[in-house]
């Protein structure tokens, strides 16, 4: 029997018991998540790892002390974001001197790119030598391209979710590594047990369950919910019995029970995120904004449409920008629609209504868009680490290298 050396041993211990100081920026709800996870996983291997910064509900879970509330950065549109200019910018410098006080070994900034390269820029300007690490790329194939070469100039490494995005970036010399999508995680361990479920969410028993998601921003549910409110008041109309399963956050939940109390349908508001994914498991379809939750109804098997809208000036920038002509990460890995989309103009009730009836009319339907669906989430897979396992990877060398 081969005896450990320990000499090693105590090294092994000393090295896991190295305080590491790690600053998140994250500026809205999907990098809460996604930030969640790569702390969890950093914890796992350093215990006593600290961290700063900001971040939302998830993180908060995970004992994460944010700097402010996320939810006023949470915008999204060219002219969206103006009236919230004043508060994004008086966040923006907390955020500096905060990482001036604290002086982490790394600083993680998590999706939201529109805010945080302006952080970046200004940290450049600052000559910060803390080195700085994105997690989520910019969609430079889908639209401003030039944000590529612009985050070569601002960060040391790049951590891409999707498989074909590095070689946008890596042209411009920036290091990148492909981690995977959270998705093939997040949604591993469900229960599949739909009479517990149901049961759970107080479904009634002969009731037709339609999952509602008008979005994680608040002038995203100001722009989807009246749309998703009409559909739903025709669909009730169509079909027998239908109860609403709709999957918030806790500062938009008043919200949204203001734009659904007056439907005469039954609903539920769903909070937390295992709730959320067990809310789509026990849905039959699903009607939701465009963005990750697509990929998340697909691995929960729930066949769903896509609607999405700005106000008039913003869509037509959209269109003028866009250079794919899909918007859901599905349908661009096929290069077919798979998920049927209602985005910008089409995002509106007559379309929405008849695409959701035949869901709930069609089980062959149903069926294929999930078969389809699933193939295109393997493209997201890693071949040897769960993603938050190559992201910490990527951020734990990016310490190694200046300790």
């Amino acid at each position: 029997m081969k005896k450990s050396n320990p000499s090693q041993s105590s090294k092994l211990s000393a090295e896991k018991e190295r305080q590491l100081c790690v600053y998140f920026i994250v500026g809205e709800p999907s990098g809460d998540i996604l930030a969640s996870r790569l702390m969890k996983t950093i914890r796992a291997r350093y215990p006593q790892t600290e961290f700063f910064g900001t971040g939302g509900e998830t993180m908060k879970a995970e004992g994460f002390h944010s700097l402010f509330n996320i939810k006023d950065l949470s915008v999204m549109g060219a002219f969206e974001v103006i009236p919230k200019l004043p508060v994004i910018l008086r966040c923006r410098n907390q955020i500096f001197f905060d990482i001036e006080k604290v002086q982490p070994d790394v600083i993680v900034t998590v999706d939201s790119w529109g805010f945080i390269n302006s952080i970046l820029k200004k940290l450049k300007k600052k000559k910060c030598k803390i080195p700085k690490v994105h997690y989520v790329a910019p969609q430079v194939w889908a639209w401003k391209r030039g944000r590529a070469k612009e985050a070569a100039h601002l960060i040391e490494h790049l951590m891409t979710l999707l498989p074909y995005e590095p070689s946008y970036f890596e042209k411009y010399g920036l290091d990148c590594t492909f981690v995977g999508h959270p998705v093939i995680e997040t949604t591993a361990d469900l229960p599949k047990d739909i009479p517990f479920l149901r049961k759970k969410f107080e479904i009634p028993k002969d009731a037709h369950v339609l999952c509602v998601l008008p979005g994680s921003r608040h002038n995203e549910v100001n722009r989807l919910a009246p749309i998703f409110v009409e559909s739903v008041k025709r669909l009730n109309n169509e079909i027998e019995n239908l109860f609403l399963l709709i999957p918030s956050v806790e500062n938009l939940k008043d919200e949204i029970n203001e734009y659904f109390k007056n439907t005469n349908i039954p609903y539920k508001i769903i909070l937390g995120q295992q709730s959320r994914y067990e809310a789509f498991y026990v849905s039959e379809c699903a009607i939701a904004a465009s963005g990750t939750v697509s990929l998340e109804l697909a691995a929960c098997h729930t066949p769903h449409i896509i609607g999405y809208t700005f106000n008039p000036l913003t869509n037509a920038i959209v269109e003028f920008l866009a250079v794919t002509k899909y918007a859901n990460l599905i349908n661009i890995f096929a290069d077919r629609f798979i998920i049927p989309e209602f985005v910008l103009r089409n995002c509106k009730a007559d379309l929405i209504v008849p695409e959701i009836l035949s869901f709930f009319k069609n089980s062959e339907k149903c069926k294929t868009q999930i078969i389809q669906a699933c193939e295109q989430l393997l493209k997201l897979k890693p071949t040897d680490k769960l993603p938050s396992e190559k992201a910490a990877d990527v951020v734990l060398q990016l310490i190694k290298n200046i300790k």
